[in-house]
């Protein structure tokens, strides 16, 4: 199992990709939390965002599917879209998370 994280512009946008996400069987589950401050390089300049967080819940397996749906749904002209490594978790959690993305 993988968490991905995705930074979006707005909720409307968040929204759109999470649903998307979830419809389409890609994730279990997508959080959204609201009006995080980015930091970031872009262009050789130090910016600085409100942005929406999505936090994903998949399998590794699903990971290129999930990147290719948010990057045809995103504003960004380089979204990050990362995974990271579910190392852990109760059983019963994990179980319905691959039942819910068959």
């Amino acid at each position: 199992m993988i968490v991905i994280l995705i930074t979006c512009s707005g909720i409307k946008e968040a929204q759109k990709i999470a649903r998307a996400l979830v419809k389409e069987r890609l994730c279990a589950c997508v959080n959204i939390l609201g009006n995080i401050k980015s930091l970031f390089r872009w262009q050789g300049k130090i910016d600085s965002a409100r942005e929406i967080l999505l936090i994903a819940k998949s399998k590794k397996e699903k990971f290129a599917k999930i990147a290719k749906r948010v990057r045809s749904l995103h504003s960004y002209e380089v979204p990050e879209i990362i995974a990271l490594p579910v190392v852990a978790g109760e059983k019963e959690y994990l179980s319905w998370l691959g039942r819910s993305i068959k």
